[in-house]
């Protein structure tokens, strides 16, 4: 395999490879704060999350359920990329370097 192959493959994986991570570390961060933030409200601002928003619904029991509903999403989000973008991505490069003679 030429060595400028081999080197154009190694920058592109590792520049994938930098994207998921920033990625899920982005993802995580907000999940993180999302999930903390909740925490710290029920710590110190019980009297607030014990609001009725309706009937039998507080907006503690409200917040918590988005909290579930948002970690869902940014989940969701992430599979879909991973399956769209970083999945095809990865094959197309495992591909290109196949077809230079290169086995990975």
């Amino acid at each position: 395999m030429p060595q400028s192959t081999s080197l154009a493959s190694d920058e592109r994986l590792a520049a994938l490879a930098a994207r998921r991570w920033r990625i899920a570390l982005t993802l995580t961060a907000v999940m993180i704060v999302l999930y903390f933030g909740f925490i710290a409200l029920i710590a110190y601002d019980k009297p607030l999350l014990a609001r009725l928003v309706a009937p039998g619904l507080t907006v503690g029991i409200l917040l918590g359920a988005l909290v579930i509903v948002i970690s869902w999403l940014l989940t969701y989000g992430y599979v879909r990329w991973a399956n769209t973008t970083y999945d095809v991505e990865l094959r197309a490069l495992s591909a290109a370097t196949r077809d230079a003679g290169g086995v990975r």
